[in-house]
């Protein structure tokens, strides 16, 4: 009898051509599969089962042409092997980026707009129109604002050479929005920044990262102030009781520490970042930038906090400074959520840097990020990750100890796979990820 494999997360049906990918597979397959592997023309890649269900990341390479996906299964008790094909994904090219204003050092800020507070919109462009660099571009991607609010945007920066807005033709999200303003960037523009709706820049901010680029680092980024949307601070740092860091990239990799709009960026940096990765769970383009941009370079840092991060109800991110406390879930749900949607994005993103940074990737940085991934299937990677846990009593708080969630998921996935059928191993409610000391944390922010 030929083994049943359905796939539940759909594979592309295109990659960026000259880009290598990283996609995760998941799905289910009958009672007597004992082993699975997806083959990419023709090369395997073997992915977990346990019971009926089965998942793993597969990478594609850069390629010019389309790629060929089948799988190989193995029925238990020395059955026979079965292939069957399952797609064949094409290639695209990269979209045209937007033409326009071209100078030596020319800087595209890359914004991402959904249904704006229109009074915090216009204080956001007015703190971009007083810079004291002058040499910029703004380029706007719009989330399919109401038609009234989408006149609104366009009234505010009409005449404005300087920006260019678009609408997108889908509602994306802000995760694959800010992807989209990204590739709107003029090619001319030699470095990036990104922009929410809704923050107010200092007037030094583009010319004192600009400074702080310097020639070495491929990102400098800044401190930001936490501030009502009345211009209320609520905090002059967003560093306290969490250390900052801009050198350990595993340190980054589970718990980031730039926010988005805090930075400026090489357009070298692209190549690594677009197209940005399909992880599951919750999606945050800041958390995959400082990942790539700290595998590939060094980062500068600006003490001083050069923009106000304003909170309010509408923002994307949910109020950081609430804490809101997650519902209620059982520990072994926990614990299957943190694999799920702590070490496995993790993972994939890890396994992206190492597919497309090539020579940028230092030997010591792909080390570390290949630990990581062989954590998955190694008790000597989760003892690594325990231990770098232990790491806040002496004083390294960057992570909050999110290591030890991490771990929690990968002892639930080795609990999964020597006792297949007793656990639930479906991806679970996106809300049973907690993060109990990153939350706090967040939680603590609005206490002075």
């Amino acid at each position: 009898m030929t083994a049943r494999v359905t796939l539940e997360r759909p594979l592309p049906s295109a990659v960026r051509s000259g880009r290598a990918s990283v996609v995760l597979c998941a799905g289910t397959c009958s009672s007597d599969v004992e082993a699975l592997e997806m083959l990419v023309d023709g090369e395997p890649h073997p992915l977990i089962v346990c019971g009926t269900r089965f998942w793993g990341t597969v990478p594609i390479a850069a390629r010019t042409a389309p790629a060929t996906v089948s799988v190989t299964s193995r029925a238990r008790a020395g059955g026979a092997q079965a292939e069957a094909d399952l797609a064949t994904i094409d290639v695209v090219q990269a979209p045209a980026t937007a033409s326009g204003v071209c100078a030596p050092g020319l800087l595209a800020v890359c914004m991402a707009t959904f249904e704006p507070d229109m009074a915090l919109f216009r204080a956001q462009v007015d703190s971009l129109r007083r810079q004291t660099d002058g040499n910029w571009v703004c380029v706007i991607s719009d989330d399919q604002s109401s038609p009234e609010r989408f006149a609104e945007i366009e009234a505010e920066v009409a005449g404005d050479r300087r920006f260019l807005l678009s609408r997108s033709e889908l509602r994306l999200g802000f995760y694959r929005n800010f992807e989209r303003a990204l590739t709107m960037a003029p090619a001319v523009a030699e470095l990036i920044a990104l922009c929410d709706q809704d923050d107010r820049w200092a007037p030094d901010k583009l010319a004192t990262l600009r400074a702080a680029l310097g020639s070495r680092s491929v990102l400098a980024y800044s401190d930001l102030r936490l501030v009502e949307a009345d211009g209320r601070v609520l905090r002059e740092t967003l560093w306290r009781g969490r250390a900052n860091n801009h050198t350990d990239l595993i340190s980054m990799l589970v718990a980031n520490t730039i926010t988005g709009a805090a930075g400026l960026f090489r357009r070298e940096l692209l190549d690594v970042l677009l197209p940005f990765p399909d992880t599951p769970g919750f999606q945050f383009h800041d958390h995959w930038l400082a990942v790539a941009a700290l595998a590939v370079g060094e980062i500068a840092y600006v003490e001083r906090p050069l923009y106000d991060y304003v909170q309010h109800p509408g923002a994307v991110f949910g109020h950081v400074t609430h804490g809101e406390r997650p519902t209620r879930a059982r520990a072994i749900e926990r614990w299957r959520a943190a694999y799920f949607y702590g070490y496995l994005p993790r993972k994939q993103q890890a396994e992206v840097v190492l597919a497309r940074a090539g020579e940028a990737l230092d030997g010591a940085k792909r080390r570390r990020l290949e630990r990581f991934v062989a954590a998955e299937r190694s008790l000597t990677g989760q003892v690594w990750l325990a231990l770098r846990a232990l790491r806040v009593l002496i004083g390294r708080t960057e992570t909050l100890a999110s290591e030890l969630e991490l771990v929690k998921g990968l002892m639930w996935l080795r609990a999964a796979r020597r006792w297949p059928g007793r656990l639930d191993v479906r991806f679970p409610p996106l809300e049973a990820f907690t993060q109990k000391r990153l939350r706090r944390w967040r939680a603590g922010i609005r206490k002075t």
